[in-house]
């Protein structure tokens, strides 16, 4: 004869995994509460809580940091910037400066002589159009130019090598600020300080001197390892005074440009840094404006044109 189960000793059965409802389980989400089997559950700071908040914590989180990022907030580089993921400024200097090279190649039909195009005619830093003929595009046309295979080749490895990671230490818009200022500077060295007679000068090389001059910057602040810096920059001078045709004023000037640029970034104090960063680099830009005012000052003006000669282009300039 059967007896009836002794409520007193009777187990209560276990609810069902929420997501897993034929599963019992006596665990539950530490956030949300249900029910949960250990498959469902995930290790989370407090406790244990299940895919589902994990997930919808997860999408706060990053949400929270956008906001906070965005209000000015969160990690930043050394210049106070916001930092990037990736470099996205030096590729697209980079692909200019080819698709650039390219166009030359295809105007003057050669790679080697690609000086013998319009573009190359227009756009390369020759005194007398700049100073004399008021043309002064070329301060920065110069900077996309470069003279043969070589020459595109050398320069696309050294803006590739040293641009990247020092785009991400800075930031982009600050490493974009520094690019533009060192080729100011490089440019302006040559107006500056060679007459009139000087060889036209092209090359992205005044700028990446100037990204140098930013490393050398970086490396005192943060009392780096000087070693690197000391190599990079010994073979860029070596090449500077060995290779024959290479623009040491424009070297110079960019490295200097570049130096004090990023003096006026990483230095400037934190308390309205950005103010203060605007306000040194635009210290240096307009020492530099002064510098080529003062030589176009003492400078005769010219009428300049392109002309061709059996069937090369020719850039020439008749004082006035």
């Amino acid at each position: 004869m059967s007896q009836p189960p002794n409520p007193q000793y009777q187990q209560a059965a276990m609810p069902g995994c929420w997501w897993h409802p034929n599963r019992q389980t006596g665990l539950s989400c530490s956030r949300c509460e249900r029910p949960a089997c250990p498959d469902c559950l995930r290790e989370a700071a407090v406790g244990f809580q299940c895919t589902d908040c994990v997930q919808m914590g997860r999408q706060q989180d990053r949400a929270q940091q956008k906001q906070y990022r965005d209000a000015g907030y969160g990690a930043r580089t050394l210049a106070g910037a916001q930092p990037p993921r990736t470099a996205v400024v030096t590729p697209v200097l980079l692909a200019l400066n080819v698709v650039i090279f390219f166009i030359t190649v295809a105007q003057s039909g050669s790679i080697s002589n690609n000086n013998f195009s319009d573009l190359f005619q227009f756009g390369e830093l020759w005194n007398p159009a700049t100073l004399a003929g008021n043309e002064w595009w070329r301060i920065f046309t110069s900077g996309f130019l470069q003279f043969g295979l070589l020459h595109i080749a050398s320069n696309a490895f050294s803006l590739w090598f040293v641009g990247r990671p020092l785009e991400t230490a800075l930031g982009r818009v600050p490493f974009t600020v520094l690019y533009f200022v060192s080729m100011i500077g490089g440019s302006a060295a040559n107006l500056v300080f060679s007459g009139l007679d000087a060889v036209p000068v092209v090359g992205a090389s005044g700028a990446i001197f100037g990204l140098i001059g930013a490393y050398t910057v970086i490396v005192i602040k943060l009392r780096l390892n000087p070693t690197w810096l000391l190599v990079i920059l010994g073979l860029n001078v070596f090449i500077t005074f060995q290779v024959p045709g290479i623009s040491i004023l424009g070297h110079a000037g960019g490295f200097v440009a570049g130096l004090l640029a990023t003096f006026a970034l990483l230095y400037a104090p934190e308390k309205n840094r950005l103010k203060w960063q605007i306000g040194g680099i635009a210290i240096v830009v307009v020492a530099m404006i002064g510098l080529i005012a003062w030589k176009d000052s003492q400078t005769i003006s010219a009428s300049c044109e392109l002309t061709t000669s059996r069937g090369v282009p020719s850039y020439v300039c008749y004082p006035e």
